[in-house]
């Protein structure tokens, strides 16, 4: 298995390629369809629109969710086409990473006219390495900040 930088820079390397080739403007199932793809042909396992059962107070919840990638059991991938992302979209996937104790989830908004604009690498608990590759939000003069949720 890969380190989770490695499986977070394949994943945002082939978002930027596939928003290079066609842009803004299609359908969230569109860019997970390709996106899943590109990433099965690069060696990476991926399961799409996986359900997830929750327990909450000793009840179960079957399918309480649905994620969008789930690359390598470890990263989950939630994908947009929407002008601009907001903060609920990323409290969502502080939950879904909480729920199902993943360390990184990535929120790829190919909506945006910039993808480096429209990712946010979401984390839970988990200490990142500098790996450039991974540092999208930022400005030449700002280092990128993990998003992290304060419970």
């Amino acid at each position: 298995m890969q380190d989770i930088d490695e499986i977070t820079g394949h994943i945002v390397d082939a978002a930027v390629k596939l928003h290079n080739s066609v842009g803004p403007g299609l359908l969230e199932s569109v860019y997970e369809s390709v996106l899943a793809g590109r990433l099965r042909r690069l060696g990476l396992a991926v399961q799409q629109q996986k359900s997830i059962d929750v327990e909450l107070d000793e009840m179960t919840f079957k399918a309480a969710f649905r994620v969008d990638l789930l690359i390598e059991d470890t990263v989950i991938v939630e994908i947009k086409s929407i002008e601009h992302l907001a903060p609920v979209h990323t409290k969502q996937l502080v939950t879904y990473l909480r729920v199902m104790n993943l360390p990184v989830g990535l929120l790829i908004n190919f909506g945006a006219p910039l993808l480096r604009t429209g990712i946010r690498r979401v984390v839970n608990g988990y200490k990142p390495s500098a790996f450039s590759r991974l540092r999208v939000n930022r400005t030449p003069e700002q280092p990128a900040q993990d998003v992290q949720e304060k419970r």
